[in-house]
């Protein structure tokens, strides 16, 4: 099954729909959706080395205006979206705790979870939520996701094929692992705040 998956994702990133669908995924990750963009991002630039750079910008802009959709939840439409957004997670306790500490901490929280696997969608409507500075918000998003993206991309453009051959004889273990990383994000959300 995951090898159906994984060759699926791969002629998909060779698809004319590819960019448009790794924007759409970078935008709807930072606001409500689950699935991080790395799924499309990863075989996309595997596909087409050459165009990493293109790919990191397309999910860093889609993110970061994606981010602003979760500050838009967070500031107009909590009660109507953004609680279910953060019951869904499981974060009522994390996001109740975090309160105090964002004010003093809150550009450092959001590149923390711009850069790693943490929900960002929890940080960028809690941002929303809170009056964060928007401006913040976007510098910080900026660099963040960013750093993130670019740093993946640059990371297959360099060691491509290398990489693809250890992805496709490693595919369980890499896709547990990611798995685990996903996961560990939204406990972190639950327990560590």
């Amino acid at each position: 099954m995951l090898r159906r998956l994984y060759d699926w994702t791969m002629s998909l990133a060779r698809t004319r729909h590819a960019e448009r669908s790794l924007a759409a995924v970078s935008f709807v990750e930072s606001s409500f959706f689950p699935i991080p963009p790395d799924v499309l991002l990863i075989p996309m630039v595997l596909a087409e080395r050459a165009r990493w750079i293109r790919y990191a910008l397309i999910c860093t802009v889609a993110s970061v205006l994606g981010a602003l959709l979760g500050y838009v939840i967070g500031a107009f439409l909590f009660d109507a979206i953004g609680t279910h957004i953060i019951e869904l997670y499981q974060a009522e306790d994390a996001f109740a705790k975090v309160q105090g500490w964002y004010d003093t901490w809150g550009a450092w929280g959001i590149l923390f979870g711009a850069v790693t696997p943490f929900p960002y969608k929890v940080l960028t409507i809690f941002s929303g939520f809170t009056g964060f500075n928007i401006v913040t918000l976007v510098i910080v998003s900026i660099v963040g996701r960013g750093l993130r993206f670019f740093l993946v991309s640059w990371l297959l453009y360099r060691f491509g094929e290398p990489i693809r051959t250890f992805i496709e004889k490693n595919l369980g273990l890499l896709f547990t692992l990611f798995m685990i990383l996903l996961i560990g994000g939204f406990v972190a959300v639950r327990y560590i705040f």
